[in-house]
């Protein structure tokens, strides 16, 4: 039987020769009713033991160079693969953005136009450029108030 499996059973007194059996017994010590039962492999006892490794030295694994490399290769080559399969939907995406941002200022440039023409319609008005000039006296001129300068092509309309 396992000696964990004996642990709890009380130890067996040693067969005593049969030239010293006597007729009287001994007595047997009382056991202590409070004290616990031992525990399995608790006779056992770990030790820490220092290792010393600082002379040993790493020998280069020549395939390790190549699985490296090849992994490697295998990563850039899969980077590629992706990057070649979701570049013309990001592509696509970006310049979907930038068609709906043209298509914004175009709206914003037609709204400001829309809005100087009516600036300027204002301003040119008959009763406005009338009203001007009335407040600044000005007065429709007279025909002989009227020079007109059409002379034929070469010729200076006006010397000093």
């Amino acid at each position: 039987m396992p000696a964990f499996l004996r642990k709890n059973e009380a130890p067996a007194a040693p067969a005593p020769a049969p030239e010293t059996v006597t007729r009287t017994a001994r007595p047997r010590a009382a056991r202590d009713p409070f004290r616990l039962r031992a525990l399995p492999h608790d006779d056992i006892f770990f030790y820490c033991k220092r290792i010393d490794n600082s002379r040993l030295v790493r020998e280069a694994d020549p395939q390790a160079r190549g699985a490296c490399w090849s992994a490697i290769g295998a990563a850039c080559l899969l980077l590629v693969l992706l990057t070649s399969a979701f570049a013309p939907t990001a592509m696509t995406t970006l310049a979907g953005y930038k068609l709906e941002a043209l298509h914004s200022e175009e709206r914003r440039l037609l709204e400001e136009r829309r809005v100087l023409d009516l600036q300027e319609a204002e301003l040119l008005s008959p009763a406005r450029l009338d009203q001007l000039a009335h407040e600044n006296n000005l007065v429709t001129p007279s025909s002989g108030q009227v020079i007109h300068l059409d002379k034929p092509e070469g010729e200076v309309a006006m010397v000093k």
